[in-house]
């Protein structure tokens, strides 16, 4: 087994982090936090030339082709930053959707950079359902928390069918009947929306596909897996601040890193986000070899297993970096606010660790437990 990067792969790491750590400085994320769009368009656009949001997508689509493994390094490397921009809704979710789905016409446009997107679907909180209507579609309802929500160009909406199957739509963001409002969040690096529609109507063209549901549960763990390997990102560079700072805070006349207490809770950092790097990457590992008509469930289990590892990791981290740069930890001038806000959000992407925990001891065979017991 080669647990090592191929020489392609680093070359895309170190390429990712000599671009994002020179581009997406903490002066950068902090200005366009507080800016209304909330991602710096001429940024993006050469992340587009990059090729970053064609990474995943297939060449008949204009893309890369490459892989998952390939995706998390990106992730990582974001996370690292902390890089506000519409890559997690437009290429974790829905260029992976598409690409579960083999569907090519919209995955090239956003590979191109034409279009930004996200998925509105079990991902959100809420439902929407669907009817025929008049040679078209009619849908209803509305859906909280959709990532870049308010401002993407297109959104996927998975939608329910009164034959229980979801169905997916493309719906363009100024669709008329289609309401989006901005959400106000804890962590403005990540924009999430709510969506409304009341009886929507969409051509038969709108129509991606009429039965995404396993298409969907793929793209899902398949986006667990990547914002696991944003959250190890994120995780090292708490660790790394930190040993920073206290080898420079001193107190009693020695640096505070040379006191056994900070040093064993560094230790601390340093093994959570190794073994978080290993679960994230594992999984990634997986999504690469699981296509739409395999098995599911290896999948299911390393993508819940990494996300609710390495989402309590980071926040592990976070507070801890809080706790060991003292008062000033606490502070707004100090990047570790940043990371403590994004830990808390990140815990609740995709599901929190307690809904993957349950998910893992379902998949292991304890969800018949009790009655077994009875």
């Amino acid at each position: 087994m080669n647990f090592a990067f191929t020489e392609d792969q680093v070359m895309i790491r170190d390429a990712a982090r000599a671009f994002l750590g020179e581009q997406v400085t903490s002066t950068h994320v902090r200005r366009v936090m507080a800016e209304a769009e909330g991602y710096d368009r001429a940024l993006w656009a050469e992340v587009v030339a990059l090729g970053w949001t064609g990474l995943i997508a297939g060449e008949e689509a204009g893309g890369s082709g490459l892989g998952f493994v390939e995706l998390a390094i990106l992730c990582e490397e974001m996370g690292r930053v902390l890089y506000p921009s519409p890559f997690e809704a437009t290429v974790v979710l829905a260029a992976n959707l598409l690409s579960a789905l083999g569907e090519t016409q919209h995955l090239a446009a956003l590979a191109a950079g034409d279009v930004t997107a996200t998925l509105a679907g079990p991902n959100a909180q809420g439902q929407v359902t669907f009817v025929a209507d008049g040679g078209g579609y009619s849908l209803t309802g509305s859906l909280r928390h959709v990532p870049d929500g308010a401002r993407a160009d297109l959104l996927l909406v998975a939608a329910e069918g009164t034959d229980g199957r979801t169905a997916l739509f493309a719906v363009p963001g100024e669709t008329p009947g289609l309401t989006r409002r901005a959400l106000p969040t804890m962590d403005q690096t990540r924009r999430l929306a709510e969506i409304e529609m009341a009886g929507l109507r969409l051509p038969a063209g709108a129509l991606v596909s009429a039965d995404a549901g396993a298409a969907l549960t793929l793209a899902l763990d398949r986006a667990a897996a990547m914002m696991a390997a944003f959250a190890v990102g994120a995780a090292e560079r708490c660790l790394e601040m930190t040993v920073d700072y206290t080898k420079g805070r001193v107190q009693f006349g020695r640096p505070v890193a040379s006191f056994q207490a900070v040093k064993h809770q560094c230790a601390d950092m340093a093994l959570a986000v190794e073994t978080a790097r290993s679960a994230a990457y594992w999984a990634a590992c997986v999504a690469d070899e699981t296509g739409p008509n395999g098995d599911l469930s290896a999948l299911a289990r390393a993508a819940s297993g990494a996300k609710s590892w390495c989402s309590r990791a980071y926040f592990d981290c976070a507070a801890t970096a809080i706790q060991l740069h003292g008062g000033v930890g606490f502070t707004w001038e100090y990047d570790v606010h940043l990371y403590f806000k994004n830990a808390r959000a990140i815990e609740q992407v995709l599901g929190d660790p307690a809904f993957h925990r349950e998910r893992v001891a379902r998949l292991i065979g304890l969800d018949d437990t009790a009655e077994a017991a009875q």
